[in-house]
């Protein structure tokens, strides 16, 4: 099935406005398309390939207040809404925040593990503009092996079924490293279809400085040919229910040249506005204004800076895939009708001889949030991200 119309619909309006009025009224050039919220860090897993959970306890025990993830959803004016974290589902005003997206008439998506998706299940309501994106990156062996923990594909699994017999809308989220056998992982996208899920979200591992496993991770050439090799076992993807843009996929298997658009998806964690995209913390921003006007983001994109060399990640280039469909239409002709090119010369990479070097400044971040926490502990008062 893929991408429900109507919200395609929704988002091409959306881009339709910000391309033809938005720069006329405001004179702003970038403008987002989805909205990131981490709403917690702490996680029930500990993946070798996450960099999501290397904080301390004073970190890992923050919660992104309801009315604070609301009010980024007001600041921000993107259509849709993804949670992530961490695990979401430890965070007791997720229902909350997804009654408040909805409400908005935001599409909104919340990634889980699924460890603790049927015993919450109770707490939602299937709703045409909300979907759980469960984590599952390929057959059991592959998973259990990416998560480190024996049993849990059979659990998401379970809770996937549970959550589709009950109405909701589900889709997968699949995460792949340089050991996934192209293979396998076709095998596993043919199976995923046989359970009803609307739609498959595949994209290359990114390599968080503070991952455990720094040893899997793809470079941009090997995730070009893995997708290819991929791709070609199913019609050029013709054969699977992707729930993401052509274009994007396109991207993925080296036909497209894309610079990544970190402000398609501004990011909002409890530290506040995330500097520049939802996979480098840079720095951060107390206000979605803040982040868009003070943000140097000529410094960070592949070819600009080390850390975002090999990154073909679809949080930061779904968007310029979106926005380059927008544009030139007529891309999408060969790949709808014929499926992803997997043969043949790929597009020229860009150059990374001007990049700058990485800076390691998570240290520095954390230490900075601890002591504002505990000065405020020591106030007896509750600090929000925006402070």
């Amino acid at each position: 099935m893929g991408i429900p119309f109507l919200q395609m619909a929704t988002v091409g309006s959306y881009v339709a406005r910000q391309e033809f009025f938005g720069k006329k009224i405001s004179g702003q050039k970038r403008y987002p398309l989805v909205l990131m919220l981490e709403p917690l860090f702490r996680c029930n897993l500990a993946c070798a390939g996450c960099g999501k959970i290397d904080y301390p306890d004073k970190i890992l025990n923050e919660r992104l207040p309801a009315a604070d993830a609301l009010r980024a959803m007001d600041e921000c004016g993107a259509p849709v809404v993804v949670v992530a974290g961490g695990e979401p589902l430890l965070h007791k005003e997720l229902p909350e925040i997804v009654a408040g997206a909805i409400a908005r008439k935001k599409w909104i998506t919340v990634c889980t593990n699924a460890l603790l998706l049927e015993r919450h299940l109770p707490r939602y309501t299937p709703n045409k503009r909300f979907n759980w994106s469960i984590h599952l990156d390929g057959s059991e062996a592959m998973h259990d092996k990416s998560v480190c923990q024996k049993g849990v594909y059979d659990k998401a699994l379970a809770a996937l079924k549970k959550a589709r017999d009950l109405g909701f809308r589900v889709t997968i989220n699949c995460t792949l490293f340089n050991d996934a056998v192209p293979e396998e992982v076709a095998k596993f996208l043919d199976e995923a279809k046989t359970w009803g899920v609307e739609g498959i979200t595949v994209s290359p591992g990114y390599a968080y400085e503070r991952a455990p496993d720094q040893q899997h991770f793809l470079n941009r050439t090997k995730t070009k040919d893995l997708f290819r090799s991929i791709l070609a076992k199913g019609e050029g993807g013709k054969r699977w229910p992707f729930y993401q843009s052509l274009l994007f996929m396109d991207f993925l298997a080296g036909n497209q040249k894309y610079h990544c658009t970190p402000w398609g998806n501004p990011t909002m964690t409890v530290f506040g506005w995330q500097k520049p995209c939802y996979l480098l913390g840079e720095g951060y921003a107390k206000t979605f204004k803040e982040l868009m006007e003070d943000t140097n983001w000529d410094n960070y994109g592949t070819g600009n800076y080390e850390k975002c060399a090999d990154c073909m990640v679809h949080s930061g280039f779904e968007a310029s895939a979106v926005t380059d469909s927008f544009r030139k239409p007529w891309k999408l002709i060969g790949p709808a009708l014929f499926g992803i090119r997997t043969k043949g010369k790929m597009a020229p990479d860009i150059s990374l001889a001007n990049q700058r070097p990485a800076e390691f400044v998570f240290s520095r971040h954390v230490e900075k949030r601890i002591a504002e926490i505990e000065k405020a502990e020591a106030a007896g008062q509750h600090l929000t991200a925006a402070e």
